[in-house]
């Protein structure tokens, strides 16, 4: 993706009627602020007379849970799953679907218990289901959707891909497989001479080169030279095997939360005190296979989101667009009025997964629920980014186009905490499961 569009300028340039131009120049102009900073997010709630407990699993995987789950006057597994399950919880939701214009916000400790991915109670579930012979994969996206407990990530993440396969006996030899397979994928592709590159290779090596710096700027540790080389292999084998895509800016991004999370498989303590110098040759490459594979696994179910002019994106924002009217019409209006176009905002939003958004300590569980939503990501995507930017829905139909635009790029996120993130993911569960089941409400 090119990075040499201008800022965001006014919503309105060109020919007011020239509704295509508008368009193409918009996201011309979002495409070369990928470089840039961040953007929005708050969410209009309505008081409840019974407060909506937060999903232990995706609003998608419907199953019996143990009957531990509803005692000691714990909140978890009480979310129930569409479908067979929607119409127990469609009483509890009932009263939001005729309130949803309200300004009002639930009461936070009815909608948020907090962190529980390290509960107790929840680690043991974990344990029980990685210690089976043959992972049962949709118990683990129900777990993992709230939260994996740090030391367990890398293992569920990889299984959650489906890199390492739910077989346990057949895991150590896939993976070994595959980590060699990635060794070869570099010596073929990377480890060559220029004179052996086409010109548009040597090109997308320059500009994932010039991107590597530019990775997660606000943690040091992604600027070291080893991490920074190995962000660069990762990168530009993976646009060399996926040629209908190519490298686009952004997804440099989407590699970090897996190097993070199988670094730490072999460096203890905070990222901060984390050294390259405690790693073998075999640690980096396996991670740095571990990471390409997992990457290449991710990106599989969103693959037009990353093609020329991005489709899938687009698509995405058009729909976060319909999702904010019929959620919030007053900042929605306000919004329109001030000629701010979604695109403006949005379109980072979707094409790094709100990573630059949010403070990097909480990507990994973010991701959690990411990989946990599997083959509906983009789908639950829109209910995320709806959350996300409605944090601030009071905020913003008081801020004119300028201001909107300055407020977006430099979001008030970086105080925050896994309660803010709850709250997100538990309104966005909220509004998936209220609108799946009434699809009425999102029509045009």
């Amino acid at each position: 993706m090119s990075g040499s569009g201008g800022g965001v300028g006014g919503g309105a340039g060109g020919s007011p009627n020239n509704t295509e131009w508008r368009f193409n120049q918009t996201l011309r102009n979002v495409q070369g602020m990928l470089k840039g900073r961040s953007f929005p997010g708050k969410v209009l709630l309505t008081r409840r007379s019974e407060p909506l407990s937060p999903p232990d699993y995706s609003p998608r995987f419907e199953s019996e849970h143990d009957e531990d789950e509803h005692k000691g006057g714990s909140q978890e597994g009480e979310g129930q799953a569409p479908g067979n399950s929607f119409d127990s919880a469609s009483a509890k939701k009932s009263n939001i679907l005729s309130t949803s214009s309200s300004n009002s916000l639930p009461d936070a400790q009815g909608l948020v218990s907090g962190a529980r991915a390290t509960d107790s109670a929840r680690i043991d579930k974990f344990t029980k289901e990685l210690s089976r012979p043959a992972v049962i994969l949709d118990n683990l996206r129900e777990l993992s959707w709230s939260g994996v407990p740090p030391y367990m990530r890398p293992n569920v993440w990889r299984l959650l891909l489906g890199y390492a396969p739910p077989n346990k006996d057949r895991r150590e030899g896939v993976l070994t497989r595959k980590r060699l397979e990635y060794v070869e994928c570099v010596s073929q592709y990377y480890d060559i001479q220029d004179s052996e590159r086409a010109d548009e290779e040597i090109t997308m090596l320059r500009q994932v080169a010039v991107d590597c710096p530019r990775t997660v700027p606000d943690v040091t540790f992604f600027q070291n030279p080893q991490i920074q080389k190995s962000l660069e292999r990762i990168l530009y084998t993976w646009a060399i095997r996926h040629p209908a895509s190519g490298y686009v800016q952004g997804i440099n991004d989407l590699v970090t939360p897996f190097l993070v999370v199988f670094l730490s498989e072999h460096l203890e303590g905070n990222m901060d005190s984390w050294s390259m110098d405690n790693l073998s040759g075999q640690d980096i490459s396996n991670i740095e296979a571990d990471c390409y594979w997992c990457l290449s696994k991710f990106l599989d179910g969103m693959q037009d989101h990353y093609t020329f002019a991005q489709p899938g994106i687009q698509r995405l924002v058009f729909r976060l667009k319909e999702l904010v009217r019929r959620i919030d019409e007053p900042v929605s209006k306000h919004i329109e009025e001030q000629g701010l176009e979604f695109l403006q905002f949005a379109f980072r939003w979707f094409n790094c997964l709100l990573i630059r958004e949010i403070p990097f300590h909480l990507v990994t569980r973010l991701w959690d629920t990411y990989l946990a939503e599997g083959d509906y990501l983009p789908d639950f995507l829109v209910y995320i980014s709806a959350s996300f930017l409605l944090t601030w829905s009071d905020k913003l139909q008081k801020l004119d186009f300028q201001e909107m635009v300055m407020f977006l790029q430099h979001l008030p996120t970086r105080t925050w905490a896994h309660h803010e993130l709850e709250m997100v993911l538990s309104r966005a569960y909220m509004w998936h499961t209220m609108f799946k089941s009434s699809p009425s409400h999102l029509a045009s």
